[in-house]
């Protein structure tokens, strides 16, 4: 690679810039050639950071997590995007790849409380925050009784308005938790059977410009097969019903020898329905088994998950 110096670009928040520093150890772990000053990480803020009070649905949805960070991508400001893999927007940008990702951390989802140890301790009429549709319906499902009520900020954020008693209970990702070093606040992590991730979630994803073959050659070796291909089926079954922030869609694809099993679950606008679907498959079908996936699921659905 003939440049002097390797720019990853990155959102503020203090799980993103973790995100960042673990992308950047991953390649110079595996480049010799490369030092501690071969690769700067720029800070960029996104419009996601800043409109805190409304949901994603209100203010543009997933984007804004990565629209600034994608333009300063296209713009050669940098030469890698590091994104949360479940805040992408399921179709790519012009002239972008997102085809690199770091080994999977845990997908599962965890619950914060001050007063209680579980989800099925709580009282009826417990508030819980969370800024997810998709959790938003399967609480719901889990348990009518509750409350369930807009959450957004970074992580010490919501733990704060949890503490000041503004909510009785929190669910947030397990992987992001964990990368803060907070799991002493965990009351309970939630079972993929109880509660089915979203798509992507506990992948770090790598951004690059298409016609950027230096920079692709470079970080190709650190991809993980095993998350790639996860995250192929998981996020071609996303594309394929369309699915966005207003979407309450979880999926989560796994390997077991040669087999991938993508196992997804739908729910209607209004909550009141739940359609799942499990396709299996050759690992080298990941994309078409993600196509399969979310054929199977507007077909069950009849479009009832669109606004």
């Amino acid at each position: 690679m003939n440049k002097n110096k390797i720019i990853l670009g990155s959102r503020g928040s203090k799980l993103a810039i973790l995100y960042a520093k673990r992308a950047k150890k991953t390649i110079l772990d595996t480049h010799s050639h490369l030092n501690e000053n071969s690769i700067d990480i720029k800070i960029i803020k996104t419009s996601g950071d800043i409109y805190h009070s409304k949901s994603l649905s209100e203010i543009g949805g997933k984007g804004l997590f990565s629209k600034q960070i994608e333009e300063e991508l296209l713009d050669k400001k940098i030469d890698i995007a590091v994104h949360a893999l479940k805040d992408l927007p399921s179709n790519e940008t012009k002239g972008l790849e997102t085809e690199i990702f770091l080994k999977r951390n845990d997908p599962r989802d965890a619950f914060i409380s001050i007063n209680y140890k579980s989800f099925t301790d709580l009282k009826p009429n417990s508030i819980i925050g969370t800024s997810s549709v998709r959790r938003s319906a399967q609480l719901n499902i889990l348990r009518k009784d509750l409350k369930i009520n807009l959450i957004r900020g970074n992580v010490d954020t919501r733990i704060k308005k949890l503490e000041q008693n503004k909510f009785d209970a929190i669910v947030l990702s397990y992987a992001g938790i964990q990368t803060l070093g907070l799991e002493e606040k965990i009351s309970q992590i939630f079972s993929e059977a109880e509660i089915l991730p979203s798509v992507g979630q506990g992948v770090i994803a790598l951004q690059t410009r298409k016609d950027d073959m230096d920079t692709i050659n470079l970080i190709n070796n650190i991809n993980d097969p095993d998350t790639f291909n996860r995250a192929i089926a998981e996020r071609a079954m996303l594309k394929t019903i369309e699915g966005d922030c207003n979407t309450a869609v979880a999926g989560l694809a796994t390997i077991e020898k040669n087999l991938l099993t993508l196992k997804c679950e739908l729910f209607s606008v209004d909550g009141k329905q739940r359609y799942f679907v499990m396709v299996s498959g050759k690992i080298k079908e990941a994309k078409e088994i993600g196509v399969e996936a979310g054929k199977q699921l507007i077909d069950q659905s009849g479009n009832t998950y669109k606004k």
